[in-house]
């Protein structure tokens, strides 16, 4: 595994920072599961004084996967090191379900004084004295919500941002990893990269308008595009067709109906006394 670079981007003037943190791990129910082996952060810059169209901003990121599973103790102190880089350069600390993987990387790292730290300003996230404030997207951004579901990629399309994800048509991302690990099937491992950057990127843009600080257009925004155009060259799976057809016109998850997980909730009706 080769080592992130812990420095941040440069900062603009008067800008407000935030650091959003996505970590993908080996499902819990399979054996040796809950084992991190992949996580990005992006960095993102915005105005104090107005909320920015999030369709013009860049971004910067890191991306860091494991070469061989016997790496994880490597990510997992990379991972500690990206947190305390976040904790001192930003504003805001974002996440989706954020305390998930906090959790999942201090278990294999119990003793890691950054990873603690986050795991306490996480759960101390509401109070106003904070150096560092904390957003979980998942518990944080209900006032901007009408449905039932906290799922990402539910969140994201209900507020009008495309998230589709072309890296799981008909696989899974537990199935791209193991063909990285076990055969080192190349576009297996940039799927699941790209896939990971994309959670880390619209969790950031979802914080931002979930503070006030960001907007994007009425009609929705492609979150797909701020990929290809921000992180053009670092993976040859963003040139591969199934990833830019998605870059012309209205991808699927703009126009796709509601489901019930995520359907508007309604009212009940109040009872009349005279039946």
């Amino acid at each position: 595994m080769e080592r992130p670079t812990q420095a941040p981007p440069g900062r603009r003037t008067g800008a407000v920072r935030i650091a959003s943190i996505d970590v993908e791990w080996t499902d819990k129910l399979v054996q040796g599961g809950n084992r991190p082996f992949c996580y990005s952060i992006v960095w993102l810059d915005l105005r104090a004084d107005t909320s920015t169209d999030l369709a013009d901003v860049p971004y910067e990121f890191t991306s860091v996967y494991v070469e061989d599973p016997g790496e994880q103790d490597s990510l997992v102190k990379a991972a500690a090191a990206t947190l305390r880089t976040a904790t001192e350069h930003a504003d805001v600390i974002t996440g989706h379900q954020l305390c998930s993987d906090l959790a999942v990387l201090a278990n294999k790292a119990p003793q890691d004084a950054d990873l603690q730290r986050a795991r306490g300003d996480w759960k101390q996230r509401k109070a106003t004295d904070a150096e560092v404030r904390y957003v979980d997207t998942r518990y944080d951004a209900g006032h901007l919500l009408e449905g039932h579901s906290r799922r990402l990629v539910d969140v994201c399309t209900e507020i009008g941002l495309d998230v589709t994800q072309p890296e799981l048509l008909r696989t899974s991302m537990p199935a791209l990893h193991r063909k990285w690990t076990e055969t080192g099937d190349v576009e297996g491992r940039e799927r699941v990269s790209v896939l990971n950057l994309r959670h880390s990127l619209s969790t950031a843009f979802v914080a931002a308008r979930s503070d006030g600080l960001g907007h994007w257009a009425p009609e929705g925004f492609n979150v797909n595009t701020a990929l290809a155009t921000g992180a053009k060259g670092a993976w040859g799976w963003l040139d591969h067709p199934t990833f830019t057809n998605l870059l012309e016109g209205t991808c699927p998850s703009a126009t796709r109906p509601l489901s019930p997980s995520k359907a508007p909730k309604h009212r009940a009706k109040r009872r009349s006394s005279t039946r």
